[in-house]
């Protein structure tokens, strides 16, 4: 029951995205052949409400649920890292043609496929956390 109101903010997030049609592959690619403004738009909005949201947390010293202080911590300034990163995971979103975010949704509203991509986002994952220490960065 504890985490019963992050379930339903997901569901509400979900529908959210179904009706703005973020889930739509078609949207997707529009985006990526700079054919439509939706999808920039959508991140667009995103990215000023993210910047908004974490001044408040800051500002306000939110805590999180377990009682604790959300703190941030300093970035990085490595250029390369941030565009190879950023490189790789727009590869993945073009060549998917689904953004990360709604990949549950899609599952969600019957895109049983997205199944795949979410198992590889996730061995993906596991194999960066194996291969971290090697890296550079």
């Amino acid at each position: 029951m504890k985490y019963l109101k992050f379930l339903l903010i997901g569901v509400v997030f979900g529908i959210m995205f179904t009706k703005a049609e973020i889930i739509s592959w078609f949207r997707i690619y529009e985006m990526f052949r700079f054919e439509s403004f939706h999808m920039y738009g959508v991140i667009g909005s995103a990215v000023v409400l993210s910047l908004i949201a974490n001044q408040l947390i800051k500002r306000f010293k939110v805590k999180n649920i377990e009682g604790q202080v959300i703190e941030f911590a300093p970035k990085d300034k490595g250029f390369a890292r941030y565009m190879i990163g950023g490189t790789i995971f727009g590869m993945g979103w073009a060549f998917t043609g689904a953004c990360p975010g709604p990949l549950y949704t899609l599952v969600g509203v019957g895109a049983y496929m997205a199944v795949v991509i979410i198992f590889f986002a996730v061995v993906g994952t596991y194999l960066y956390g194996v291969f971290k220490d090697k890296l550079p960065h």
